[in-house]
């Protein structure tokens, strides 16, 4: 009889802190709070910059960003749509230059916030932030679907150069950095795939 009280009392206290409750598993949903940071606030990090260095920085990355996510879309309308004799090689290629506008979104975001920042993340505030001219929502001919590729590239470029001088006069390494071996790089690289593309030369016969 004693055996078995010892047993129950050892069984309740290795058991008993840890008591099943439903409520701890049952997803807490339609939960709702005032935001932890304002759009266009700095919070400010000890990353050796000022303030005003930080959001000097993130305005101008934030712009880059708008238009970088609509390009990489861009990219992504003309993978689908293209048509014609170049469609193979063209869908392939849209579909490899908007992976690498995609990879540059996520580095020019997280540079937004490493400086303290918020980055814009929603199709909403992209589309009326952004200085590339929206598209028809039909296809297009190739060379045109080009040509507003070419255009959208040139307008990140020009922002780019503008903020990688800038970030270099105030001190900020980082998103020079970013801007002149990710930003400009890529753009150019893309910018001249693409623009060969145009060149009215002879396919079968020269002249």
């Amino acid at each position: 009889m004693k055996t078995r009280n010892k047993a129950r009392i050892a069984h309740s206290k290795l058991n008993g802190p840890f008591h099943y409750n439903p409520a701890l598993a049952r997803p807490r949903t339609g939960q709702r709070a005032a935001e932890i940071q304002t759009f266009g606030t700095i919070a400010k990090l000890p990353n050796a910059l000022s303030e005003t260095v930080c959001r000097q920085s993130v305005e101008r990355l934030n712009q880059i960003l708008v238009d970088t996510m609509t390009l990489r879309d861009l990219y992504k309308k003309h993978h689908w749509q293209v048509a014609g004799a170049t469609f193979y090689q063209l869908h392939l290629l849209f579909d490899k230059h908007q992976d690498a506008q995609a990879e540059m979104i996520d580095q020019i975001a997280e540079r937004i916030q490493s400086l303290g920042g918020l980055s814009y993340a929603m199709a909403a505030d992209v589309a009326e932030n952004t200085n590339i001219t929206r598209p028809p929502k039909g296809r297009e001919e190739v060379p045109v679907q080009i040509s507003r590729l070419l255009a959208a590239h040139e307008i990140i470029l020009q922002e780019a150069r503008a903020a990688a001088r800038k970030a270099a006069s105030l001190g900020d390494d980082g998103t020079n950095d970013l801007l002149v071996s990710g930003v400009i790089r890529t753009n150019e690289l893309q910018v001249w795939f693409l623009a060969e593309h145009l060149v009215d030369t002879p396919q079968v016969i020269a002249q």
